[in-house]
């Protein structure tokens, strides 16, 4: 008998509630919205007028962002994914970047392969 673990790609997320983190649970791997880093960057960098939660994305960082609401739930493998080009995570050499990987998480990049 094969393995039935779980594999969940969520590459936009609003928020996360109790009901998700429950579904996430034991997760063999995790593909999340990583959209931006600070729910504000957009702006910050003068690129858009829309905060990341306007645009239905929750942020990485922060209380309320999406490595804290998660940081409790048991999955494999952790990846941001739909990542913005103006989220400073991307660059390798940045303390986001750094942030990101301490918490267990990968930054998705062209290219990646997941095994299954």
């Amino acid at each position: 008998a094969g393995s039935r673990a779980a594999f969940f790609y969520i590459p936009g997320c609003a928020g996360i509630d109790a009901a998700l983190r429950t579904r996430l649970a034991d997760a063999a791997c995790l593909l999340f919205d990583g959209t931006v880093y600070t729910d504000d960057e957009m702006i910050i960098a003068g690129v858009g007028q829309k905060t990341g939660a306007r645009m239905g994305h929750i942020a990485m960082s922060g209380e309320a962002g999406s490595i804290a609401a998660l940081a409790d739930v048991r999955t494999g493998r952790r990846v941001f994914i739909h990542i913005n080009n103006t989220n400073p995570v991307l660059d390798e050499s940045s303390a986001e970047h750094a942030a990101v990987r301490a918490a267990g998480w990968e930054i998705g990049s062209d290219g990646m392969e997941i095994e299954l």
